[in-house]
């Protein structure tokens, strides 16, 4: 299935191609003309927080995000009721690709309000979705979300912030949250907070905890604000990248909140808001990667240095050195792999929520949840590994601030530690993806991308280098899917040790499957040079980068022996 299959679902009836390609054309101008020339100075600048507390962001930052709201990007992929655009989540997607791409710091601001609009849009009641929505939507006002405190860390159930009942049926919270990006900020006059908190007598861990809804300003009943809330920044982190997005240490004291849902569905609702920026995360590493990529491709192809083989004249741009063309291309195949990815999984929500057939709407919702934490810790692995590719194009004055390749590096290396460890993404893999349906599902999934070897082998002999490969590679996947379900339930630690590998194997196999559907419907095309690009790429992949699948197989499969073998002080 692809984005027209989705243009064609009830209610994305005006969301047809055309229109579609023409909004993300505006989308890039503006992007490229307001957000982008953003990025450098807001990593210099910085975010810093004033003596009275206040939170002050890079001085460009305000009067873009001001024409971000103007121009109603936020709004786009969110229900026309409250003045939304209702375009598809995969048209989202593409926005947020390349709002990160423009500036990964400042992205953080619209992807985090997103998130809990995704979660009141599911879990709110009328008068709080009619209180919040519309200006959240609109980028007017922005959300975030409070999990992390300083003695919980990602161990979420050990938080200790409290949510006592008031008289008039709100809450009194009091606590300490770190890490929350964009906690306070002067870009928006209103800040929701989606805070996690403990009632009185709640159970222990994870079961005990609420959610609350606590605004910075308190909403008066005509929408308009209020009075300050019991909600103040004590201090903003320091941080190897990401400058211009402020990370700050809350405190609550008797703040007033409102409870989403029921009490003790806090981690429910909360995962709602994850399982988004999940996604998000990964097309971050996409984004980031995408704009390391283009930098370095722009450098090799001025910086002029030695003599290729067969050239003439006194030097060569470095472009025409075989290992420069390696780590280009490298980068060019991986992005491929890891838009096609991230799209596919936004198509299928898409389908999850809107396709008229229920079988398929609940088929499409166990496939997000397979691909949810695959695109997250894949895409910002590659993230990492394509900028210092990128990086390592420009040889030392990669080194140097000033080509901005350090800064890409830095800012995206944060992103396979937030919204979940890609620890703990492989984790969510193996201990709950792969048992749905005891594992049929995952195995219809993989049974699914095999069908192209078929198609594959009537679409001509120059296709056959990447149906060999793939082959090759679903094979070893099904071995170590077969050991991962067969030894779970006997032995958990020993799929946690191989989780990670297991789920690199997954994207490494789901990217070469999608560039190969994409050089088949170029072939079908019939533009020859269009076809010849994809042919290129898939098959590239599938002979210098996917053969690592294989090569993960032991690491996936060796169990928790040896990890566990010294004693931590032999460590």
């Amino acid at each position: 299935m692809g984005y027209p299959d989705v243009a064609r679902m009830p209610g994305y009836e005006h969301a047809d191609m055309d229109t579609v390609g023409e909004l993300l054309q505006q989308c890039s101008d503006f992007m490229v003309n307001v957000v982008a020339p953003t990025n450098q100075p807001g990593d210099v600048e910085g975010a810093h927080r004033e003596t009275d507390g206040s939170v002050v962001t890079p001085a460009p930052f305000s009067e873009a995000y001001r024409q971000y709201v103007e121009a109603g990007w936020n709004s786009v992929p969110f229900p026309e009721e409250f003045d939304g655009g209702g375009f598809p989540w995969s048209v989202g997607l593409a926005i947020q690709e390349m709002l990160g791409s423009s500036n990964m710091a400042f992205a953080l601001c619209p992807l985090l309000t997103q998130g809990a609009i995704d979660a009141l849009l599911h879990y709110g009641d009328d008068e709080q979705k009619r209180r919040y929505l519309p200006k959240m939507i609109s980028g007017e006002w922005t959300g975030t979300m409070n999990l992390t405190e300083p003695q919980a860390g990602s161990d979420v159930g050990a938080l200790t912030t409290r949510a006592v009942p008031q008289a008039d049926g709100s809450y009194a919270i009091t606590g300490q949250k770190i890490f929350i990006t964009y906690g306070d900020h002067d870009l928006a006059e209103e800040i929701v907070h989606l805070v996690l908190a403990r009632t009185p007598g709640a159970p222990a861990g994870t079961k005990g905890i609420s959610c609350f809804i606590v605004p910075k300003f308190l909403v008066n009943e005509d929408g308009s604000l209020g009075k300050r809330n019991g909600v103040n920044c004590l201090s903003i982190e320091h941080k190897l990248g990401i400058h211009g997005s402020p990370t700050c240490v809350l405190a609550y004291e008797d703040a007033t909140g409102y409870l989403i849902g029921e009490e003790n569905q806090g981690m429910r609702i909360m995962f709602v808001m994850m399982n988004s920026a999940r996604l998000s995360v990964g097309a971050q590493g996409l984004s980031i990667g995408e704009r390391a990529y283009q930098g370095s491709l722009a450098y090799a192809q001025e910086r002029r240095q030695g003599l290729a083989i067969g050239a003439t004249g006194t030097d060569s741009a470095i472009i025409e050195f075989p290992d420069v063309r390696r780590l280009l291309m490298t980068q060019k195949a991986y992005l491929a792999a890891l838009r096609r990815l991230m799209l596919f999984n936004a198509v299928q929500i898409d389908r999850s929520t809107h396709d008229p057939d229920e079988s398929l709407r609940i088929r499409a919702g166990e496939i997000v949840g397979l691909l949810t934490p695959i695109c997250k810790s894949f895409g910002t692995d590659l993230g990492v590994e394509i900028s210092s590719l990128a990086l390592q194009v420009y040889g030392g004055m990669g080194f140097i601030e000033e080509t901005g390749a350090a800064q890409h590096y830095r800012d995206v290396r944060i992103t396979p530690i937030y919204e979940g460890t890609n620890g703990i993404q492989a984790a969510d893999l193996v201990g709950r993806k792969l048992g749905v349906r005891d594992g049929a599902s995952v195995m219809e999934f993989i049974s699914t991308m095999r069908e192209i070897e078929a198609e594959l082998a009537s679409a001509g002999a120059e296709f056959d280098a990447i149906r060999e490969e793939l082959s090759r590679q679903f094979d070893v996947l099904e071995r170590a899917t077969g050991w991962m379900l067969r030894t779970g339930l006997s032995d958990p630690n020993a799929v946690l040790s191989g989780s990670t590998p297991y789920l690199r194997m997954w994207g490494l196999c789901a990217g070469g499957w999608l560039l190969a559907r994409s050089a088949l419907a170029g072939l079908a095309t019939g533009d020859v040079e269009l076809a010849e690009s994809q042919l290129v790429l898939a098959r590239f992949y599938a002979e210098q980068l996917l053969p690592q699948a294989a090569g993960l197989l032991g690491a996936a499969t060796a169990g928790s022996r040896d990890l566990f073998a010294l004693d931590a002080h032999q460590l």
